[in-house]
């Protein structure tokens, strides 16, 4: 009888670590999502600037139509992108359109002294930082999520009710990686 006392208790207190993992695992998956949204937000702020940067850019340079289409082919896909690795594939390409754009415009010192321009120049940075912390935040609740759906005991239950790992969202900026030249001459 007291076996199956203990044996009942032990059951018990399975159950409520299964319903707390499980729990936990929903809060994550939120999380994530919640997260997700806030890289979105961004990511909109970042897509109605753009018209405006090039419209003021081509107010100035005319003839580079094709670095114009660029930017615009690519902010298109980033829009239509659907899932974390097609937004990466797509926000990648639209960063390389965005600094061929930003290099046409310092070819042209009055565009650069153009107040609307800078003003826009400026406002795409801010959105650019936003969006860098967004994924951060991203990141780290993906980072969580998956370390307790891969983790023992917790990947019994996150096995058992489905839960999946969520995929890091990382923009691949060759700048960023390059080593940089300092010279003192």
């Amino acid at each position: 009888m007291i076996a199956l006392l203990v044996l009942l208790g032990l059951l018990v207190l399975l159950a409520f670590y299964a319903i707390g993992i499980y729990n936990k695992l929903v809060k994550l998956k939120n999380l994530v999502a919640e997260a997700w949204s806030g890289i979105d937000v961004q990511l909109k702020k970042r897509y109605d600037l753009i018209p405006n940067l090039v419209e003021t850019v081509k107010g100035y340079a005319a003839h580079e139509k094709e670095t114009f289409e660029n930017v615009t082919r690519a902010r298109a896909a980033a829009q239509q992108a659907s899932t974390v690795e097609g937004q990466q594939a797509a926000e990648n390409k639209l960063s390389g359109a965005l600094m061929n754009l930003i290099a046409v415009a310092e070819r042209y010192p009055e565009l650069k002294a153009n107040t609307n321009f800078l003003e826009l120049q400026n406002t795409l940075a801010m959105v650019e930082g936003d969006i860098e912390k967004s994924r951060r935040y991203y990141n780290g609740n993906v980072r969580e999520q998956n370390t307790l759906i891969e983790t023992f005991p917790s990947n019994l239950v996150a096995n058992m009710f489905g839960f999946a790992k969520s995929a890091f969202f990382e923009l691949e900026n060759k700048a960023e990686k390059e080593t940089p030249k300092v010279t003192f001459s």
